[in-house]
């Protein structure tokens, strides 16, 4: 519950700063009645994101046998890829993202048509929803649906609170901090279904385990424990994992770590040079 709570928190988030920037854009432009056209393009994104999600979840739990666990480690590997991939995407894109909203509403606004302004706030707002309804999917195979649902629902309450806070009120959220803090757990969680998806194709035999056992710490925290069955929802707990599976995790982290690094390299050196030219004016 605790993973799927976090993640609706901040695409919930995410999602609240994009149509706050949207409608905030209008405001400055004096075209205000074009605003429901924004809620109508959120509403819409919502309606498709929360229909994929059932989609996928009612399609993964009809399968049986070495479908459902082949199903499963997809899911679990491909909500993975798209966590990482939003990890790296805010780290190089959050500076921007304000400018490139207010310059695509400026877009909107000149040819007159609401057409186009639904567009953008359906799109920038489908993408938070989908990925939040892949790794729904797969962290109802790694918990249950109800502990899934319930955190969702939680999540996206507080999110609309936080968000309907942050404009109404002249107090604001650090969210530099926010989405550093969110950022790590989503590294964590998405190790953890790496790992889990390996886990699937060692059992349908599709990835060799090569050492079935690496080692064996039921007697510490046993994973079928309430302990072990919160740590394996969180972050892909397994007591007894295979060789392929802590190959996986492990470089799941490495590839983060000089991933990030070499995203952050170039902004670190331009504001490096920035620095060096005032100071040699």
């Amino acid at each position: 519950m605790l993973a799927s709570f976090l993640l609706s928190l901040r695409e919930g988030i995410e999602a609240a700063l994009i149509i706050g920037i949207v409608l905030g854009a209008l405001r400055k432009l004096n075209r205000s009645e074009m605003g429901p056209a924004v809620w109508y393009g959120a509403i819409g994104a919502i309606v498709v994101s929360l229909l994929t999600g059932i989609m996928l979840t009612a399609f993964g739990l009809s399968l049986e046998g070495a479908a459902e666990q082949i199903f499963e480690g997809i899911a679990m590997l491909l909500a993975a890829a798209v966590l990482t991939w939003m990890i790296f995407w805010m780290n190089r894109q959050a500076r921007s993202i304000k400018g490139e909203l207010e310059a695509g509403v400026n877009r909107a606004t000149s040819t007159g048509g609401t057409r186009a302004l639904f567009g953008l706030a359906f799109l920038a707002v489908v993408r938070e929803g989908i990925e939040l309804a892949l790794f729904l999917t797969a962290a109802t195979f790694a918990s249950d649906i109800q502990s899934t649902l319930l955190g969702t629902l939680l999540g996206l309450g507080a999110a609309v609170l936080l968000g309907w806070g942050l404009f109404a009120s002249t107090r604001r959220l650090n969210l530099r901090s926010f989405f550093q803090v969110t950022g790590v757990l989503l590294i964590l969680f998405a190790a953890g279904l790496v790992a889990h998806g390996v886990h699937e194709f060692n059992e349908v035999g599709w990835i060799p385990g090569i050492v079935e056992h690496v080692w064996d710490v039921n007697t510490v925290i046993d994973q079928n424990s309430t302990l072990g069955l919160l740590l394996k929802a969180l972050f892909g707990y397994n007591s007894n994992p295979s060789l392929t599976e802590v190959i996986a995790y492990s470089a799941y982290y490495v590839v983060i770590f000089f991933g990030l690094r070499w995203i952050n390299r170039p902004v670190q050196a331009s504001v490096t040079r920035s620095a060096d030219h005032q100071l040699s004016r």
